[in-house]
C-alpha cells in the first residue's frame, strides 16, 4: 500500500503578512497570515508551514502572536521556522500552537540543535529545512546543489545531500528542500535534487519551490521519493495566472492514481 502524499501550504511571513516573491526576493505582502491559513484550512489542505523570513538575519525571536493567531484558525499539522535558535525558543514556539520546528540557517550554525530538539522534543518535531542552490559541480559541491543560509544571502560551501544525511543522523524527522532557482517560477519543482536527497535519506521529504500548475505536483511525486510538496504560490499568489484550489489539486492527482487523503463535502 503506498503512504498518502502530503499538500503543504507554506507562508512566507513580514510583518505579520503573508508574502509571495521570486527567487526569495522582492517579496510582495498578500494578506494576513491568520486569514490566509484559515482560507487553506477550510479547503482541507493537509499541513501549514509559516516561515518569518527575516527572523535569523535580522538576529531577533520569531513573531509569536502570528503563531498563535494562526495556531487558533487551523487543526491540521502546523510548522513554523525563522530564527529558532535554542530549546526555549522552540518550547515557545510549541507552547505557542506549532506542532512541528522547523530550523534552517540556524541549523548550519548550530547543528547540534538537531539533536537537541530531537532529545527534547522527538525527531517528529523537528524538520531540518534547507534553502538549496544549484552551482558547478566540484569536490566541495558533488552533489551540484550547495546549501545557502539567511535567505539565500550567504553561501555555506555544504554539499546539500551530505548535509540532508548529517541531518537526519542528528535527529531531524523530516527534511524541506527548497529549491532557490525554482522559487517563485511556477516552472515546476527541482526534480534532480529532490530525487537525489529522497533517495539518500530514510525520513519523509517535502518538495519546495516552484510549483505552478497542478502537473508539477504529479511530477514530483512520480519521479521521485518526495512524500509532501508545497503548493504555497498556486494556492494564492497573485503572480499567478490562475489559483487553484486545494480541491482542485487533490482530484488531479486522484485522477492519476497518486494518493491523497480525499477532499470530502462539508
Amino acid at each position: 500500500m503506498m503512504l498518502t502524499k502530503r499538500l503543504i501550504a507554506c507562508f512566507d511571513m513580514q510583518n505579520w503578512m503573508v508574502t509571495k516573491a521570486r527567487q526569495f526576493q522582492n517579496n510582495i505582502p498578500i494578506e494576513r497570515a491568520e486569514m490566509v491559513a484559515d482560507r487553506v484550512y477550510r479547503e482541507q489542505i493537509d499541513e501549514i508551514i509559516f516561515y518569518d523570513i527575516n527572523a535569523s538575519a535580522e538576529r531577533r525571536r520569531i513573531d509569536l502572536e502570528t503563531v498563535k493567531k494562526v495556531a487558533e484558525r487551523v487543526f491540521v499539522p502546523f510548522t513554523v521556522g525563522g530564527g529558532i535558535k535554542s530549546l526555549e525558543e522552540m518550547y515557545q514556539v510549541l507552547k505557542a500552537g506549532a506542532e512541528k520546528i522547523s530550523i534552517d540557517s540556524m541549523a548550519v550554525r548550530f547543528p547540534n540543535l538537531i539533536r537537541e530538539g530531537a532529545q527534547a522534543f522527538g525527531r517528529q518535531c523537528i524538520v531540518l529545512s534547507m534553502q538549496v542552490k544549484r552551482v558547478e559541480k566540484s569536490s566541495r559541491i558533488p552533489s551540484g546543489y550547495e546549501i545557502m543560509i539567511d535567505g539565500a544571502r550567504v553561501a555555506t560551501g555544504l554539499d546539500a545531500v551530505e548535509w540532508a544525511r548529517r541531518g537526519e543522523e542528528l535527529g531531524a524527522g523530516e527534511i524541506c528542500v527548497n529549491s532557490i532557482d525554482r522559487d517563485g517560477t511556477h516552472t515546476g519543482y527541482d526534480l534532480e535534487i529532490t530525487a537525489l536527497i529522497s533517495n539518500k535519506v530514510n525520513v519523509p521529504v517535502i518538495a519546495s519551490g516552484g510549483a505552478g500548475h497542478p502537473s508539477h505536483v504529479a511530477d514530483v511525486f512520480q519521479k521521485t521519493g518526495a512524500s509532501a510538496a508545497i503548493i504555497s504560490s498556486m494556492l494564492y499568489s497573485p503572480l499567478m495566472p490562475r489559483n487553484y484550489s486545494v480541491r482542485e489539486i487533490k482530484e488531479y492527482l486522484a485522477a492519476r492514481r497518486i494518493p491523497v487523503r480525499p477532499w470530502v463535502e462539508e
